[in-house]
């Protein structure tokens, strides 16, 4: 029998008071998969894309269990370890814990790169019961001997795939190998290709295994879209798109933190609000685009695929591939962003002449064709029609609209 509420998962009153305030009422399925497992101690192996509450299925039997077993860390040393790819997303699950945990007597530290060490080096001195890290501040502040991981009770490994994917797998290895043997590992991945498995399977013990979506599987509700054009017609065809007010609120992805700056530049010369995150950007800059395009004062952010893995933002009502990811795997993660919570969502993809290649795999790997544009103002002539191509529908004009899904213009 599927659980129906939190109350079943023995969870302390303490917790579930502060789930009664956030509103949590039945467990998403990773959740009621995994913290009854995670809280009788078994290791475990997550298959789960963000959005699918996994945060709270780990958090929550975290905290639990430190809580407990109210034992004092030591000086600069924590019981347990979250470690994440991205500034954004360390800070979105520093806060979760603190939400989740708000009514016990936990401490907790979050360190992550492009701010200033010494509050964070205060943070952890007399010890923290959790901390959330991104790999390189962790090793920089563990090489100055600022933080121990010998006495770590919980390890947890968010979006592996990422991980490897920026080229984090030294820095994994490196802390894995300051761990003690004797603790509890929590792995989660979206994807689960052989690299990712066989790193898995050296770190966990016995594990269980969770999979509550199929890995690149794309959000149904989600609306594809491709329109070809080439690469000097690029930033003509964005301006053309936004004109439509159906796109209320737009995550535009670039291959280069280059290219994101250039988009958000021509965006401001057409007097489109716009924010742009991406490696080069300061924590405080990125936070602050964040933020207002998450309260609606900007309407659009560009960004490139590191930077934007950690945003979950609600109301994204499109996605826009201004170019294609090489990965096809990236692709299902950024038109993730939207179609969240059951809303509806649009995703458009600009594919050049040398993007072909990109757009093959993509539709190789989401097991269809992605519906193509054909009646748009800066098409690619040289393109042969895609199978999914379907004939202008009669009685269109020369207005092109890109916002809702009855007004798709698919062809």
């Amino acid at each position: 029998m599927p659980l129906t509420s939190f109350a079943e998962l023995n969870l302390l009153p303490p917790l579930r008071r502060a789930l009664d305030h956030l509103g949590y009422a039945v467990p998403t399925p990773i959740q009621a998969q995994a913290i009854p497992h995670l809280l009788a101690g078994r290791d475990l192996l997550g298959c789960a894309q963000t959005g699918t509450g996994k945060t709270a299925a780990f958090a929550l039997p975290m905290l639990q269990r430190l809580a407990q077993d109210r034992r004092r860390p030591a000086p600069k040393a924590a019981r347990a370890l979250v470690l994440t790819p991205t500034r954004e997303l360390a800070v979105q699950i520093a806060d979760s814990f603190r939400a989740y945990g708000r009514h016990l007597p936990l401490t907790m530290a979050v360190v992550y790169g492009g701010v200033g060490h010494i509050p964070q080096v205060r943070a952890c001195a007399r010890g923290v019961d959790v901390l959330v890290a991104t790999p390189g501040r962790l090793l920089d502040l563990m090489g100055q001997g600022l933080i121990r991981l010998d006495s770590l009770e919980v390890f947890v490994l968010d979006e592996a795939d990422r991980m490897l994917d920026m080229g984090f797998l030294p820095d994994i290895k490196r802390v894995l190998s300051v761990l003690p043997a004797r603790r509890q590992t929590l792995f989660f991945s979206a994807t689960m290709p052989p690299a990712i498995a066989g790193l898995a399977d050296g770190m966990l013990k016995d594990p269980v295994k969770v999979a509550v979506t199929p890995a690149a599987t794309p959000v149904e509700l989600i609306e594809q879209r491709v329109l070809f054009v080439s690469q000097a017609d690029k930033r003509a065809l964005l301006g053309e798109v936004l004109k439509d007010a159906g796109i209320t609120r737009a995550l535009i992805f670039t291959r280069t933190k280059h290219g994101a700056d250039r988009v958000a530049r021509q965006l401001d010369g057409l007097n489109v609000a716009t924010g742009v995150i991406h490696g080069n950007k300061s924590q405080n800059a990125r936070q602050q685009a964040l933020d207002l395009f998450r309260s609606g004062r900007t309407r659009v952010l560009v960004a490139t695929d590191i930077a934007a893995r950690g945003i979950d933002v609600e109301g994204i009502s499109h996605v826009i591939n201004y170019d294609l990811p090489h990965e096809p795997e990236s692709y299902v993660h950024r038109i993730g962003r939207t179609g969240r919570a059951g809303a509806e969502g649009v995703a458009i993809s600009f594919c050049g002449s040398d993007e072909r290649a990109q757009l093959r795999q993509i539709e190789k790997l989401i097991h269809q064709s992605v519906p193509v544009v054909e009646d748009h103002p800066f098409r690619l002539r040289l393109a042969p029609p895609p199978v999914a191509a379907r004939p202008p529908r009669s009685g269109q004009g020369r207005r092109h609209h890109y916002g809702g899904r009855s007004s798709a213009g698919r062809v």
